[in-house]
């Protein structure tokens, strides 16, 4: 007697791919279901959640596939955010956001771009991440919403310590041109302004008196703003229960590390992102080393870049503070062996892999409590 066995089938159960090139005024929609198929591209206005929905059942239609068929999905992460992204996961449907920077591009010649195009090769891409080409580009890992919301303060700090540099700059700048000059802008500027003379004993034109004394107002509001966002965030770090707020205290605690950094630091990287190892952290913030071997031909080409630049630029100012305030610590006395005695050059090298190994081991310090070795700790209190 002859057994038989019930044939199952293993073909997955047919997909509805989707791929939206944003812009300001115009989404393009890109429909698929094979790699064969020659994409269906529509236009909508830009934001129209109704009407996304209208041309997936329409798609579902001309394909003919079920109601409940599987809707994948993907954009490119850009200026809209992760609001389409969270709406479109709310309706039930797979998406990806796709980081630009790592969609292949043909380099040997020239190529015709536009939206029609670009929709219809992240619709062809798509099917390839999903048929197992893992590797055609990079996920951008989204953050919750709670965690997005809180990266606010010290982003809007970066920007308002920005544009108070550029407003110390220009009132110097147009002192400049009169040949005059201030050493800081400070609270009697004003007063400081008046008594002011020119190479011939004049004072400051009239207009240009007026302009300076427009620009000082706006300094000291954005001053302001600053002082109110650094008093909100001192606030916090004191009275504050919840898991960020813990690890920034918990970073606080070492020596070296200030309010920025520690703030920083958690609310980009660690209060979220799921990091699995070292070098994963290393990519994130853009501090891997970028090799090239051909032939006989083999050189280092510096650091990606391609992370998160407030991370990557607070870690290296963090790397010369270390220096200054851990030099007792195992990485500290590794720079002075290795790099201390080099030129400038080298010197620079040497903190950028310093800072590289200093966020590493402060992902192992709240992550698994291993305190840096050597490096001295005291109360986070005491910066607050």
């Amino acid at each position: 007697m002859t057994a038989t066995r019930k044939q199952h089938s293993s073909e997955p159960r047919p997909a509805l791919y989707l791929a939206l090139e944003l812009s300001w005024s115009e989404w393009k929609l890109a429909f698929a279901t094979a790699p064969a198929d020659a994409p269906r591209l529509r236009s909508l206005r830009a934001r129209n959640t109704d009407g996304i929905r209208e041309e997936i059942a329409k798609a579902k239609k001309r394909f003919g596939l079920a109601e409940d068929a599987a809707v994948l999905c993907c954009y490119e992460a850009g200026r809209d955010g992760f609001w389409l992204h969270r709406w479109l996961t709310a309706q039930g449907f797979d998406n990806l956001v796709v980081d630009s920077a790592s969609i292949e591009t043909n380099r040997r010649q020239r190529r015709v771009k536009n939206d029609r195009l670009d929709a219809g090769k992240l619709v062809s891409m798509l099917q390839r991440y999903h048929g197992g080409e893992k590797k055609v580009w990079s996920v951008v890992q989204v953050p919750r919403q709670a965690d997005e919301d809180r990266r606010q303060l010290h982003r809007d700090l970066i920007e308002l310590k920005a544009e108070r540099t550029q407003h110390v700059n220009r009132i110097k700048g147009l002192l400049a041109g009169c040949g005059l000059a201030v050493a800081t802008i400070q609270a009697d500027f004003p007063s400081d302004l008046a008594e002011l003379r020119q190479w011939d004993e004049t004072p400051v034109p009239a207009e240009l008196h007026q302009r300076l004394l427009r620009e000082f107002a706006r300094h000291q509001f954005v001053q302001r703003q600053i002082l109110d966002l650094e008093n909100e965030r001192a606030r916090k770090i004191r009275s504050g229960k919840d898991r960020p707020t813990k690890k920034v205290q918990k970073l606080l605690n070492l020596r070296g590390i200030g309010v920025n950094s520690a703030w920083l630091f958690t609310h980009e990287f660690f209060a979220w992102r799921g990091i699995r190892n070292r070098k994963q952290l290393a990519a994130l913030a853009g501090l891997t080393p970028t090799p090239y071997a051909s032939g006989d031909s083999s050189r280092e080409q510096g650091i990606s870049k391609a992370g998160n630049r407030r991370i990557r630029t607070m870690a290296v100012e963090i790397a010369w503070c270390w220096l200054q305030y851990q030099p007792q610590s195992a990485l500290s006395q590794w720079y002075e062996r290795r790099w201390a005695k080099g030129n400038s050059r080298q010197r620079r090298i040497g903190i950028v892999a310093l800072a590289r190994k200093l966020l590493v081991a402060l992902w192992r310090y709240l992550e698994v409590d291993v305190v840096p070795a050597g490096a001295a700790t005291l109360d986070w209190r005491e910066k607050t």
